[in-house]
C-alpha cells in the first residue's frame, strides 16, 4: 500500500510504500497518517496485508499472527476512536471465518468496505453540513479535518467544499494548529488547492476575530466522541469552542458514527495522547526553545457537549440526546 507522508507536506510531496504490519504502526505512530477516519482506513489495510503476506496454512496460526498485528496497531495512537473501531471490525472477521483463503479474502473485503463507506459517510456529512452554509458567510476550523484525515472529502471540510462547489461566496480561517501545524501545513493547504478564499491565522489570533464579529460559523472534526456528546479534537478545540460560547456564534462538530465511542459516558474517560516534547521545542527541526525547559504537550483536549451546537453527521445534524441512538 501507498500512502502519502503527511508530516512532509507542503514542502514535500513524498509517497511511502507500506508493506508489513510494522510499516502501518510506523505510518501512523509517526503521523505519516493523520486524521481519525484516516488512521481507521490505513489500519484495516494494515490487517489485510498482514493477512495476505502470511504463508500460513493453519488457520488457527493465520488468526494469532493477525491478532497479534491488530494489538500492535492499537498502540500506535490512543485517542482516535476510528482506529479501534476499524480494528474491532477486522477482528470480528477474523473471529467468525474458518479457512485461510477465505480470512484472507473476507479481510480485504472489508478493508476496502471501510474504505469506501469513509468515503460515503464524508459526502452525506458534507450534505447536512453544507445546509448551514450561508452565502459571505466566514467560517473558522481548527486543525485538519478535510480530505487529507479521510479517505473522503473530509468531516469540518465537507461542506465547506460542497459550498463552494455549489457557487457559494466563503472565507476560511484556518488556525494555524501548534505544534504540529496541521492548519498551516495541510488545511490551508487543501483549501487553497481547492480555490477557496482563506487567511491563516495564528492560533492567538482567534479571539481577537470573534471580537470584531469576524467569525460566523465554527466547524471542526473529532477523534472521539462520547455517550454524552464531549468531544476530543485538537488542543485548542475548547478554546475554540468557549470562544464560540462567549460571543455567540454556533459550534458544530463534524464526524461519522465512527467516531462515536458508546463505551464511553463521558469526555473524562478519553484517554489522552501527549507526544515528545520536542514536538513544541522544535519546528521542521529548528531549535525554538532551551534545551533545559519542560514541556507540557498535550495532542487533545476535551470539548464539553454542552458547547456544541449540533453534531453534523452522515444520519443528520444532531443534538447530544440523539447520540446514544446512533448506529455503531
Amino acid at each position: 500500500m501507498q500512502i502519502l507522508d503527511q508530516s512532509l507536506l507542503p514542502n514535500h510531496i513524498v509517497y511511502r510504500k507500506l508493506k508489513h504490519i510494522k510499516d502501518f504502526y510506523k505510518a501512523i505512530k509517526e503521523m505519516w497518517v493523520r486524521g481519525a477516519p484516516l488512521i481507521g482506513v490505513v489500519a484495516a489495510y494494515g490487517v489485510a496485508i498482514e493477512a495476505i503476506n502470511s504463508k500460513d496454512k493453519n488457520v488457527e496460526k493465520l488468526k494469532r499472527k493477525i491478532k497479534k498485528g491488530i494489538e500492535l496497531l492499537r498502540k500506535s495512537r490512543p485517542t482516535a476512536y476510528n482506529l479501534f473501531w476499524a480494528l474491532n471490525q477486522m477482528e470480528k472477521i477474523c473471529n467468525s471465518v474458518h479457512s485461510t483463503e477465505e480470512l484472507k479474502e473476507k479481510l480485504i473485503e472489508e478493508a476496502k468496505r471501510i474504505h469506501k463507506e469513509d468515503q460515503e459517510l464524508c459526502y452525506k456529512i458534507g450534505q447536512h453540513g453544507e445546509k448551514l452554509i450561508r452565502d459571505s458567510m466566514r467560517i473558522l476550523t481548527h486543525c485538519n479535518a478535510g480530505a487529507l484525515a479521510t479517505a473522503g472529502i473530509g468531516t469540518a471540510l465537507a461542506p465547506i467544499y460542497l459550498a463552494h462547489l455549489s457557487g457559494k461566496k466563503i472565507k476560511v480561517y484556518a488556525s494555524e494548529t501548534r505544534p504540529a501545524l496541521q492548519g498551516a501545513r495541510l488545511t490551508a493547504w487543501e483549501l487553497v488547492q481547492n480555490g477557496i478564499d482563506t487567511v491563516l491565522i495564528c492560533d492567538n489570533v482567534r479571539a481577537t476575530l470573534f471580537s470584531r464579529g469576524e467569525i460566523d460559523l465554527c466547524i471542526v472534526g473529532a477523534d472521539r466522541i462520547a455517550r454524552n456528546g464531549d468531544v476530543a479534537n485538537k488542543i485548542g478545540t475548547l478554546d475554540v469552542a468557549l470562544l464560540c460560547q462567549k460571543f455567540n456564534v454556533p459550534f458544530y462538530v463534524a464526524a461519522p458514527y465512527s467516531t462515536f465511542d458508546p463505551n464511553i459516558s463521558s469526555g473524562k474517560e478519553i484517554p489522552i495522547e501527549e507526544r515528545d516534547e520536542k514536538e513544541v521545542k522544535e519546528i521542521m527541526g529548528v531549535k525554538i526553545a532551551p534545551r533545559e525547559v519542560k514541556v507540557y504537550n498535550p495532542v487533545f483536549d476535551v470539548t464539553p457537549a454542552e458547547l456544541v451546537t449540533g453534531y453534523i453527521t452522515e444520519k443528520g445534524i444532531l443534538k447530544k440526546e440523539d447520540i446514544p441512538n446512533l448506529k455503531q
